[in-house]
């Protein structure tokens, strides 16, 4: 296929949904009836703007939708000649809670490619990586696209751009098979699509294994080796070129297994501009580990942590209740060795209970009577132990995979299990203090009423600072971690070094170079961070103050007095 006829034939599907052109001839009077209505409202919960739409149909009797609103909001605000209210934006925005942790997440899938694993919980359907099914809506995303990651990510920026999500600051994060099992061009070549989808640049030919080879699609890059060649070159350029892009890349993460990282794959994600690993880590017992076939021991798992957290990553770790052989209270011991030892304890973790999925090997052991998936309430007891047991260094992500219910042959199907967990802690008078759980979100956050504490805890390689801006009601408006290494680094270029592995300051995305009374961001919580960060290290006998920076955060790290280096940026003490 000729790359010059891509653009026009795989754009085309979120194009031609997404951004209409707002009538305003026809649908003016109706649009500024309602914008007042919505400014008028007390309670601008989605129930009630709802029902305010219903009151207010369109001509044919049909109701206007959140991205109609937006769109002729912001076509009378550019004919007005003014920008537009941030509470009128926040009041018609679908899904808020999408950019609530500060930026907006955008999730792309990787071409199928041969998994290393042989896990016996993991489906393989065709035409997805393996662990996806079709019904997934990041898959269903990506088939549609032929994960192309350009349209990938051109896609998620139209479709939360649409409905009244800032995307300006953007996490990238690349799921799918095995990051590390990929051929490292393909790696390459699809950081760099995903950055000029962020730049919004036209379609480049993509990469060949050498001179004079015909062009090949993403799947056909995933299943060789392009030995040499321009493609580091490119993705540099591209990396630079996202400094200023109007969406820029302000993390990056990618998944993959304990088992395969290594120093030199280490070096390599930060080549890519990685800042964040998923490491699917499953158990922490290797008996366990061993009758589910997953190909690795725990020792792998506490050697991939400490190379990672040596190097400034931050370490998401994949757990699964309910694997085979396992009880719920071999579950909670389990789980309880994540933070009793040292050379583990993540930054953030996603629980993901094992769901029983026809056409995999546990499902036939299920069907021979040697499984059991856990009921509803034996599940929602032992997650809401779980949950009690997070220390306020960590954040948990997910509680629950996104598989379409009807795929689940057997076990707890509910959508909404951390809502139902929530529910039965509050009954019992229980508490999470994971990070998630204690951000500001929407809340509103008076500068002067902030106070920093510190939470601090050792691995097994380093001394870890948790800085936090807590409110007033003990809710986190931003935070910093900061590592204190006490053995040498992965990279010689961070020998000597204190590392910053993440600034993160909570509340509603705002627009670079903006800020929103009663916002978290934009108002300097993250220099004071930075500043209290150098304190420390330096009191520490650290000369130097190093930080993972994203590509797109470059900028922000060099007004505040860091020099890029080969891949981090530092200043001194």
């Amino acid at each position: 296929m000729n790359p010059k006829e891509r653009p026009a034939r795989q754009r085309q599907p979120w194009q031609s949904t997404h951004r209409q052109p707002f009538d305003m001839a026809a649908h003016g009077a109706a649009l500024a009836a309602i914008l007042q209505a919505v400014r008028d409202l007390p309670d601008p919960s989605p129930l009630a703007l709802a029902r305010l739409l219903r009151r207010h149909p369109r001509p044919d009797g049909g109701a206007f939708s959140k991205e109609q609103l937006l769109l002729g909001y912001r076509e009378l605000c550019r004919c007005a000649g003014r920008a537009p209210e941030p509470e009128m934006v926040r009041r018609l925005q679908m899904k808020p809670t999408r950019t609530l942790s500060g930026v907006a997440p955008v999730a792309v899938l990787t071409a199928p490619h041969p998994c290393p694993g042989a896990c016996i919980f993991c489906p393989e359907a065709d035409g997805l990586p393996k662990s996806y099914l079709p019904g997934e809506p990041g898959a269903l995303r990506a088939a549609a696209h032929g994960f192309d990651p350009f349209d990938q990510v051109a896609g998620r920026i139209q479709a939360l751009q649409s409905v009244g999500h800032p995307v300006d600051k953007v996490e990238l994060l690349i799921l799918g098979g095995t990051w590390s099992a990929y051929p490292e061009a393909y790696q390459a070549w699809f950081v760099r699509r995903c950055l000029e989808g962020l730049e919004d640049l036209p379609e480049w030919p993509l990469p060949t294994s050498g001179g004079g080879e015909e062009e090949a699609g993403p799947g056909d890059l995933a299943a060789r080796v392009a030995p040499g060649g321009p493609i580091w070159p490119a993705l540099e350029a591209a990396q630079i070129g996202n400094e200023s892009a109007p969406h820029r890349c302000v993390g990056l993460v990618v998944e993959t297994r304990p088992d395969w990282v290594t120093p030199a794959e280490v070096r390599r994600l930060r080549r890519l501009g990685v800042t964040k690993v998923q490491l699917g880590v499953q158990s922490l017992d290797d008996a366990i580990l061993a009758r589910n076939c997953r190909g690795h021991d725990t020792a792998a798992t506490r050697q991939a942590m400490r190379l990672l957290r040596l190097a400034g990553f931050k370490v998401v770790v994949h757990w699964m209740p309910n694997l085979l052989g396992a009880t719920p209270e071999s579950d909670r011991a389990d789980f309880r060795r994540l933070w009793d030892d040292p050379a583990l304890r993540p930054d953030e973790f996603k629980i993901y209970p094992t769901s029983l999925l026809a056409g995999t090997a546990l499902y036939e052991r299920w069907l021979r009577g040697e499984y059991a998936p856990y009921d509803e309430g034996t599940l929602v007891r032992l997650l809401s132990d779980c949950k009690a047991l997070i220390p306020p260094y960590s954040r948990l992500n997910r509680l629950m995979r996104d598989i379409p219910a009807e795929q689940i042959v057997a076990g707890v199907t509910r959508s909404n299990l951390r809502e139902v967990v929530h529910r039965a802690m509050a009954v019992a008078g229980r508490a999470c203090h994971c990070l998630r759980c204690r951000e500001v979100r929407g809340a509103p956050v008076e500068e002067v009423t902030l106070r920093l504490e510190r939470v601090e805890y050792a691995t097994d390689a380093t001394a870890e600072v948790l800085l936090q801006y807590l409110t007033p009601g003990d809710r986190v408006a931003g935070f910093l971690r900061l590592s204190l290494p006490r053995e040498a680094p992965p990279l010689e270029e961070l020998a000597g070094c204190a590392v910053v592995r993440e600034v993160h300051v909570y509340g509603p995305a705002v627009e670079l170079d903006a800020a929103q009374p009663g916002a978290a961001q934009h108002v300097g919580l993250g220099t004071r961070l930075l500043a209290e960060a150098g304190r420390l290290a330096r009191e520490a006998g650290y000369g130097r103050l190093a930080v993972i920076a994203a590509v797109g955060t470059r900028p922000y790290y060099r007004e505040r007095g860091f020099v890029d280096g080969r891949l981090y940026m530092a200043r001194e003490l």
